[in-house]
């Protein structure tokens, strides 16, 4: 039960230290935000976002995402990075929805590629304002076959408008706690806090923000007994905002960003 708790409150930590983003919208405007609805992938759509590290403010890099196939529901994207900082190049796949197929998650400091049945929900439509979900889905890395169980508990957690360097949007605020299933013999699972300010006018998210930590018994002074705290053992990860630089669908393509 400490263990349970110790975890629980490793999660909400994490998200105490969630920046502020955004204003939030009235209720008339977020309501009619969750009923609308996403753009429809196509291939050739472009996204551009630059990745800041939170801890410090200092941008490491750009990724960008370019549909490259869309078909019986698998939208298929190319994802290249300009340092590893911002991550390997790969290649991700969503449903039509944007939950995830085959998409990286967070593993102790390094981003490790899953395929994942059922799909990891990202986006479990309707999105409606103060909807809840809690759910289980095995994710298999390619690489190894190495099986996890990652359970997502995501939120609604309302409607705000954000400005990123593509634009003002008005989002909704989707708020997820995974739990990545990657113990080992010392170190427990990864935590991982994702915020997503989701667009329904592009269809995706114009700002993420994602955190993480474990619980490492070869650091803790009792050896990761029952009676340990969270400052004893506990390893800070990754902190990073990724932000839209530019968005260009492939209807409208023409070398330069589709808002200017």
């Amino acid at each position: 039960m400490r263990r349970i708790l110790a975890c629980m409150s490793m999660a909400g930590l994490l998200a105490a230290c969630a920046t502020p983003a955004g204003a939030p919208l009235d209720v008339s405007a977020a309501s009619a935000l969750a009923a609308s609805a996403p753009a429809v992938p196509a291939p050739g759509d472009t996204a551009v976002y630059r990745v800041i590290n939170a801890y410090n403010g200092e941008t490491q890099g750009e990724i960008r995402y370019r549909v490259d196939k869309v078909d019986a529901g698998r939208v298929v994207v190319d994802v290249n990075t300009s340092s590893a900082y911002a991550g390997a190049p790969h290649v991700a796949v969503y449903t039509a929805e944007g939950n995830w197929l085959r998409h990286p998650v967070v593993s102790h400091d390094h981003p490790t590629q899953y395929d994942f049945s059922p799909p990891f929900p990202a986006y479990p439509f309707p999105l409606d304002i103060g909807k809840t979900w809690f759910m289980r889905v095995k994710a298999t890395n390619p690489v190894t076959g190495r099986v996890n169980s990652v359970r997502v508990d995501g939120r609604v957690a309302g409607a705000e408008r954000v400005i990123t360097p593509g634009g003002t949007f008005d989002t909704l605020k989707i708020v997820r706690s995974v739990y990545a299933g990657d113990d080992d013999a010392f170190r427990k699972e990864t935590v991982i806090t994702e915020i997503d300010w989701y667009a329904p006018a592009l269809g995706r998210a114009v700002r993420t923000e994602r955190q993480s930590g474990w619980f490492d018994a070869g650091r803790a002074s009792d050896g990761g007994g029952v009676f340990f705290n969270l400052n004893d053992g506990w390893v800070r990860g990754d902190w990073s905002v990724h932000e839209l630089l530019k968005y260009a669908p492939a209807a409208k393509q023409s070398g330069r960003d589709s808002r200017q």
